[in-house]
């Protein structure tokens, strides 16, 4: 049976990841995960352009977390930088996501 839900969507995180942009982030991440099957889907954060998360915003990634893992779905985060990589460690989140290394541009 062809379905025409895809199973992975992208979502680029803005610069900043923090209390002005948590809301925005989370609600735009749950539309992108209610619109894949439940029990099959996986959403991309990419981390790329993203320089500052605060409290708030790794508040907002464990959210986003939370309902895909109550719709047994998974969230990965992609291109995440150094800081970013440490401070999910640091606060243990690195156990609910995979951040994978920035791609190189050469």
């Amino acid at each position: 049976m062809a379905t025409s839900c895809p199973t992975t969507q992208q979502y680029a995180a803005p610069e900043t990841l923090g209390l002005e942009t948590r809301d925005r982030v989370r609600k735009d991440a749950i539309k992108l995960l209610n619109g894949m099957p439940e029990g099959n889907g996986r959403l991309v954060i990419d981390l790329a352009q993203t320089t500052n998360v605060d409290s708030a915003g790794l508040g907002a990634l464990m959210l986003i977390q939370r309902h895909a893992a109550d719709r047994r779905q998974s969230v990965s985060l992609v291109n995440t930088n150094d800081e970013i990589r440490f401070l999910l460690m640091l606060t243990k989140l690195d156990e609910l996501f995979e951040p994978a290394p920035a791609e190189s541009t050469g």
